[in-house]
């Protein structure tokens, strides 16, 4: 559940009116000259097979070109570890002007609107993120921990008394995360369906423009009117903080209602990875059956598989440059637009050696799932805690776990800007 790994630009970058920006000689550093611009279709990617695009230009070089199916222009792509984690923390590449620009993008809408905090810069992305701070802090998510497992085990028990076969996506890797974000939201339980539903057509760019706006529309007075509610409020829960900090004058009800927005729908994204990455035990049941019977070696198994896992596609949220800055031997010139690829990060072999195996016992592994810098994932301790309680109890009270079908007939996702399976037929 990221400000990074979500799945949308917000309308920025080069290219308004005509070509995108550089399109003279002198765009690249030095003598280069300039990448072709590489078109970036939205695929339909089944288990857990890498971008071949996304492949083809890391090969290419650190910095390239790309053009993706909405919005307008070209924007640059950074795939190096360290280059990405270097535009992820620098000052100079703002967000905030991303709003200014009609970026070459992903999906057809916008996610989230403008004044959100994934399209804010520091002091106000500070500020509005301060506000939740203490939700998302290692104290505020042990808060929802006993809770979380009991809703898990409510699952399981209705799981393994249903009996096999089953789907694993229906009966527990949707509802869980579901009902985990929204305890820690502050949603009552008697809402959380309406959640779901908007959630997924907002992350789905089969359902079209309109429609993605209209669920978005919908989720944003739920949550205005959930947080005018919790005014003066005392509660931990994040309606409730952002309540108080409306009433107190410290943040507006609508940058209230976008950071409720992007973290309701991150914390979907859940589903998605968890079921991508129970995809990869029970289609590599050796992998499986060392956390079954290696219960003290999860903890950094979990790191290795969001590490490996592609869990969206193609980018995310990108940014503008706000002074010429030169990457990897690229110039970027002010008013480009800049995407970087964490999944790319994840898979440099400078960093990660032979980062095509997954290594449970990787160590170090300074992964980026998460995203970094200032915009890094507020949920990424709440994320780590949801996939440790479902490995936890999938691999301990269902022995046996293993799919039903053959792996090519595990329907995954159309349209979505977060990959997973659509379900996942399980037996035992």
């Amino acid at each position: 559940m990221s400000e990074e790994t979500l799945p949308e630009t917000g309308p920025g970058g080069p290219g308004a009116g005509g070509p995108g920006p550089g399109t003279g000689p002198a765009s690249a550093a030095g003598s280069g000259a300039l990448s072709p611009i590489r078109q970036w279709p939205a695929l339909d990617l089944a288990g857990t097979d890498f971008d071949p695009v996304l492949g083809e230009l890391m090969r290419e070089g650190p910095v390239s070109r790309v053009a993706l199916p909405n919005g307008e222009g070209w924007a640059w792509l950074v795939t190096r570890y360290e280059d990405v984690r270097a535009v992820a923390n620098d000052p100079r590449f703002s967000r905030e002007a991303v709003m200014d620009h009609p970026v070459t993008r992903l999906a057809p809408h916008f996610i989230p609107d403008r004044g959100a905090v994934g399209f804010l810069d520091p002091p106000d992305h500070t500020r509005l993120r301060r506000a939740v701070a203490p939700a998302f802090t290692a104290k505020g998510v042990e808060r929802v921990r006993d809770r979380a497992r009991v809703m898990l085990d409510e699952l399981v028990d209705e799981l393994v008394r249903g009996g096999p076969p089953a789907d694993l996506t229906h009966a527990v890797l949707s509802p869980f995360p579901i009902a985990v974000i929204c305890e820690l939201m502050g949603v009552p339980t008697a809402d959380r369906h309406d959640m779901h539903t908007w959630t997924q057509v907002i992350l789905s760019s089969a359902h079209g423009k309109e429609a993605s706006e209209k669920a978005k529309r919908e989720m944003g007075a739920y949550f205005a009117e959930l947080v005018e509610l919790r005014e003066g409020s005392t509660g931990e829960d994040v309606a409730s903080l952002l309540g108080a900090a409306v009433g107190q004058g410290e943040v507006a009800l609508e940058e209230a209602v976008g950071l409720c927005v992007l973290l309701q729908i991150g914390g979907e994204a859940v589903t998605n990875n968890s079921g991508q990455m129970f995809y990869l035990l029970l289609t590599r049941p050796d992998l499986a059956e060392h956390l079954r019977y290696h219960p003290a070696a999860r903890p950094r198994a979990i790191d290795e598989l969001l590490r490996y896992i592609p869990h969206r596609n193609a980018v995310g949220l990108s940014r503008i440059a706000t002074r010429d800055v030169e990457i990897a031997g690229r110039r970027i010139r002010a008013g480009e637009a800049v995407y970087v690829s964490y999944l790319a990060a994840n898979r440099d072999p400078d960093v990660f050696p032979d980062p095509e195996t997954i290594d449970l016992s990787r160590s170090p592994n300074p992964h980026v799932a998460f995203g970094f810098g200032p915009h890094y994932c507020p949920g990424g301790q709440l994320a780590r805690l949801e996939s440790e309680l479902l490995v936890d109890a999938l691999l301990d009270r269902v022995p046996g776990l293993k799919l039903a079908v053959p792996p090519h007939q595990v329907p995954f996702r159309k349209g979505a800007l977060i990959r997973g399976p659509e379900s996942l037929p399980v037996t035992w």
